[in-house]
């Protein structure tokens, strides 16, 4: 009787410590990315994009000034907060650590967060830091997608593209020059804009990758800092659907990085940029104890051709 029992407990821990099978299109996306890195295609998405349609300048209310947009502005962060907050709860979305929220709290001006992008849900990572923050209910919190996100993005996870304070891209170039004017305005009001300067998402890829110019020409214009934040992956030990464990992600907020007094706004920039580039690979090298390294070269500044933009 004795020995049934044991092998009884045996099979039961076993069933509770099986490792789920991993997903198929997980592990396609993994080999895209790891192909991506070799040819040194930083800034190309690895997952397939909703398709693209063309944003037209009557179809966004930039800085949500008119009843109706902040009716859904308001609808939609109600949704959001439940949404996150049940994503904290179930585990789903798992914040082991955040340090350095002072660098956040201090933040006296209107500022570009930056953040490294590799999962869809840092966004609400990032979203929590701000709901937490000292700024809640005095500041408000915006954020750059592209354009087939706000256009053509289904469902619920598209009605918080099109409504949560966001600031789409556009192929058009007068909806483009209103994206311009609402960023200038926004952020000389003192408010923040939450931008990727990778310019794309790579599934749970824990290096930082190049930076694109364009956060750093914002904050470099309009005289304000940029925040850097980089949010580092251990594996949990909880596995979701596709297989996979969770991530516990720790999140490091930097302290904020100015533009140069006596350097041109070229200049300035370029020394931003690679700052904050600086920054990341710091804090990847000591967080995981290894260094930064990829299959591909790179310059050491983390800048590749065609990443001017």
């Amino acid at each position: 009787m004795k020995n049934k029992m044991n092998k009884g407990a045996v099979a039961v821990d076993e069933q509770q410590t099986k490792v789920p099978e991993k997903a198929p299109d997980r592990l396609a996306v993994l080999a895209r990315i790891e192909q991506l890195e070799k040819e040194g295609k930083f800034d190309v998405d690895a997952e397939e994009d909703p398709p693209t349609l063309p944003l037209e300048p009557n179809e966004i209310d930039y800085l949500r000034v008119k009843p109706s947009s902040k009716a859904k502005v308001k609808l939609s962060y109600a949704l959001a907060a439940k949404f996150v907050d049940g994503l904290l709860k179930d585990k789903k979305l798992i914040l082991k650590e955040i340090r350095g929220m002072e660098n956040l709290n201090g933040l006296k001006s209107g500022a570009i967060l930056t953040c490294n992008h590799f999962n869809p849900f840092d966004c609400f990572t990032v979203e929590q830091l701000f709901r937490i923050s000292e700024h809640n209910g005095k500041k408000q919190l915006f954020k750059v997608i592209r354009e087939g996100n706000y256009t053509n993005f289904p469902g619920f996870y598209g009605f918080l593209f099109r409504n949560c304070n966001t600031l789409p891209l556009s192929q058009n170039k007068k909806t483009m020059y209103n994206f311009l004017k609402a960023v200038d305005t926004i952020l000389r009001r003192g408010d923040f804009i939450l931008i990727y300067p990778e310019q794309s998402l790579w599934w749970n890829y824990r290096k930082p990758k190049p930076l694109k110019n364009g956060a750093f020409k914002f904050a470099a214009k309009n005289h304000v800092p940029v925040l850097p934040i980089f949010i580092t992956m251990e594996d949990s030990d909880t596995y979701g659907p596709d297989g996979f464990p969770i991530q516990e992600y720790t999140v490091f907020i930097e302290k904020p990085i100015y533009p140069g007094d006596n350097l041109t706004e070229r200049e300035q920039v370029t020394a931003m940029r690679d700052e904050n580039y600086a920054v990341w690979k710091r804090i990847y090298e000591e967080f995981y104890g290894i260094p930064l390294e990829y299959t591909t070269q790179i310059p050491e500044d983390g800048n590749t051709d065609g990443a001017a933009e």
